[in-house]
């Protein structure tokens, strides 16, 4: 059945050009201004080649798979595109590219490799065709390459090419690899550009055109957010020039081992722009990442020592102790243990102090020990671990008048995404870029909450009272399916929200919602796995499952913590089944579950 908008692919990216005019017009380069004006005066099928080959992978494409009904010819339709300077009709391929394109077969009639495990003489200059075990000739180009290596008979195409890579070819047109190619080759030359105005439009280097379709198919829903000129993203060029800096240095740490070229292309520090500013400094770690991980340590130390990234203090602390400058690595602990950045520094840094202290030669003193929680055993009637087993552990502990849900990190980060929707989504400036965000760009910066004080104080406000209930089962109601940073559609339901509104204190609340909103990279997570409601006697616990072997992980170990000294009620249980529980008599009939505190 046709497309009722056989252009629609066209339509949505000129309404991302229209709004990029409109939203960064004044701080557009010639470059970037030009290519929209003239991709507006290109022919209809000229634009919608364009548009076709810049939402697939890669910047090559055959005429063959260059197929649409609505253009037609792809030959025809591209002869502006190349007028244009966009598109190189006859590009040089090496044999690499050259290899992405083509098929097997045609890789093998190129290099006139025949199938058969014998060895194959290669062509000299005007030589002859090889032949096939059939005595069939396969041809090739004469006077280009000698001395293919012997290949079995069904020789994957990976290993094809790598044999052909291992010759010192020259790259070379498609004409001259193969002159009677049935197909002509383009390459895009204008997608760097074009890719740097879809970063420029979502404000990441993740997202593309295809958000556009997800949307008009009603897959995702977005929260609309007003956005004016206060609001968004790039105030001045510089910003848009190191935000596409950031892009090729981020595209080239990917690409490339050379990470001396990756840091001499990371921006300088940015100034004016902080949610920029988080973008370059994630980059900064993860290149010092790669040097730790090339066992390069003294490169990434003096990366992270000049980072400020969270956990890069932890990772100098690291690294000076394995480069043995013990004195150092006591001395900067020294200063993590006394002002730590977050929960995390605290935790970890409480484990090497002791360590390191030993190494100096020092008497050693403990970091104050964590409070305990409680623990239960439960043992399943089964005979081998669950697939499921957090789920087969609240079957198991459920009862009609306890009921217990599978909830891990959705209850308590939905109920504070729905209370405070409207803090979370507020138009503050440089968070909002487009309509296709589900969380504000600023979402994981350290000023997040300082920004928007005034509305989730209003929002925490709600907790003294009952309004905090018609607040959340409004925006429950208003709000459903629309993507958000911590609400789990998938596992909110009317009857779990009116059972956790009922037994879940808005002190409890108040508390959780505060330790999620301090540190929402590291508190998103790690939360209990289920929750075993007392509806008639408006109470709750919050139960993390273990099974035999399970360690709690240092997020879920915070956040037992923090709900021992807040008096919220939570425990750990710790599971296993008949083959893994060593008494015989919880395998008699009528068996039930075995919990022991």
């Amino acid at each position: 059945m046709p497309h009722p908008r056989p252009f629609y692919y066209l339509e949505n990216f000129n309404t991302a050009l229209g709004w990029l005019q409109q939203r960064y017009g004044d701080l557009l380069n010639e470059s970037e201004a030009g290519f929209i004006e003239r991709f507006q005066r290109l022919p209809l099928r000229a634009s919608a080649l364009l548009v076709r080959m810049l939402g697939r992978r890669g910047d090559l494409f055959r005429t063959e798979k260059l197929r649409y009904e609505e253009i037609g010819c792809a030959r025809a339709a591209v002869a502006a595109l190349i007028e244009a300077g966009w598109v190189d009709g006859a590009p040089v391929l090496t044999v690499a590219e050259l290899g992405r394109v083509l098929r097997r077969a045609e890789v093998q009639r190129v290099f006139g490799c025949a199938e058969s495990g014998s060895v194959r003489r290669g062509l000299a200059d005007g030589g002859e065709s090889s032949v096939g075990p059939a005595g069939v000739a396969v041809g090739a180009a004469p006077g280009v390459w000698r001395g293919l290596p012997p290949l079995p008979r069904q020789v994957r195409k990976a290993d094809l090419l790598t044999s052909i890579e291992a010759m010192p070819l020259a790259a070379r047109r498609l004409t001259e690899w193969w002159p009677d190619a049935p197909d002509v080759i383009f390459r895009v030359v204008i997608k760097p550009l074009c890719d740097h105005l879809r970063y420029l439009f979502f404000g990441n280097f993740n997202q593309d055109w295809s958000e556009f379709v997800l949307t008009d198919l009603g897959i995702f829903k977005y929260e609309q957010v007003p956005r004016d000129m206060a609001t968004r993203a790039f105030q001045t060029r510089e910003h848009i020039d190191t935000f596409h800096a950031l892009a090729d240095c981020r595209r080239l740490l990917e690409e490339s081992d050379d990470l001396a070229a990756v840091v001499a292309a990371l921006p300088p520090p940015i100034v004016g722009n902080e949610w920029l500013e988080g973008r370059r400094r994630k980059l900064q770690f993860q290149i010092a990442q790669c040097y730790e991980q090339q066992k390069e340590l003294a490169r990434a130390l003096a990366i992270y020592r000049d980072c400020q990234y969270a956990g890069a203090r932890l990772r100098s602390v690291r690294l000076l102790e394995r480069l043995g400058q013990i004195d150092s690595a006591l001395e900067l602990a020294f200063l993590v243990r006394e002002q730590p950045a977050d929960e995390i520094e605290v935790q970890q840094i409480g484990r090497m102090w002791p360590r390191l202290q030993r190494k100096a030669g020092l008497k050693t003193s403990r970091s104050r020990r964590a409070p305990g929680w409680p623990t239960f055993q439960l043992v399943l009637p089964v005979t081998e671990r669950p697939v499921h087993l957090e789920g087969a552990t609240g079957e198991a502990l459920s009862t009609p008048e306890a009921p217990v849900h599978y909830v891990e990190n959705g209850l308590l980060n939905s109920l504070f995404g729905l209370l405070c929707w409207q803090a979370i989504f507020a138009p503050v400036a440089g968070a909002f870029f487009h309509e296709f965000q589900a969380a504000p760009a600023d979402l994981l910066a350290p000023d997040f909450r300082a920004r928007r004080e005034s509305q989730f104080a209003q929002c925490f406000e709600q907790l003294d009272s009952n309004a905090y209930r018609d607040t959340i089962c409004h925006n429950f109601q208003h709000k459903q399916g629309i993507q958000s940073p911590f609400v789990f559609w998938g596992v909110m339901s009317e009857a779990l929200l009116g059972i956790a509104l009922d037994c879940l204190p808005p002190r409890h609340l108040k508390a959780c919602f505060g330790r999620i909103l301090s540190d929402i990279r590291a508190n998103r997570c790690g939360l209990p796995d289920l929750v075993q409601f007392w509806p008639q006697e408006r109470r709750y616990q919050l139960i993390e499952v273990k099974g035999p072997g399970d360690r709690l992980q240092d997020n879920q170990i915070r956040w037992l913590s923090f709900c021992v000294t807040q008096g919220i009620p939570v425990s750990v249980c710790h599971v296993s089944w008949l083959s893994a529980a060593a008494p015989a008599e919880t395998a008699s009939p009528g068996w039930s579950p075995q919990v022991r505190i």
